[in-house]
């Protein structure tokens, strides 16, 4: 006798939830800064997914289908808010004394206040190669754009960031 075919386990939106939340929080984090209302943007992230999830095909990850969503909320965030990056405050850095954990801190704010000058396209392709370490094609999955447009966007956001620093 043969066993019956197993059947795929659809995950439940909890299970999604809680394998998604933290990597979302994260990159609201690196979009958006340390405001206030992260808990607030990953609620609208979770809420448009489980509106979306029906229409999802499959033709890419879920994790790819999520992260368009995030760029989505934080692109609409900052048109509401027009506010630009807020320094990250809750970064732990393991140095070895106060005294350069407090530079560091204050270079990350820096870095933060820097790339909250650069347009929200520019700064999520910039994020997601530069920060994150994607590719330009898996970047460019994941905002909806062509590889080329997302490779000229990061280089803009290099030389714009390069502007600010040599500007002082």
């Amino acid at each position: 006798m043969s066993a019956a075919p197993r059947r795929r386990v659809q995950p439940t939106f909890r299970d999604i939830y809680r394998q998604h939340a933290g990597r979302v929080y994260a990159q609201l984090t690196r979009l958006v800064g340390a405001v206030p209302d992260r808990d607030d943007l990953r609620q609208q992230v979770f809420y448009r997914l489980y509106r979306a999830l029906p229409r999802f095909r499959g033709e890419s990850t879920l994790g790819t289908f999520l992260y368009r969503i995030v760029v989505s909320v934080v692109c609409d965030h900052h048109r509401r808010t027009r506010r630009a990056f807020a320094p990250c405050d809750e970064v732990v850095d393991l140095a070895p004394s106060p005294e350069q954990r407090a530079l560091r801190r204050q270079d990350l704010a820096r870095a933060f206040e820097l790339l909250g000058r650069v347009t929200p396209k520019k700064r999520v392709a910039f994020v997601l190669v530069a920060v994150e370490g994607l590719s330009y094609e898996d970047a460019a999955a994941r905002v909806g754009a062509k590889p080329p447009a997302t490779k000229q966007r990061v280089l803009a956001a290099r030389r714009e960031l390069a502007a600010l620093l040599a500007a002082g």
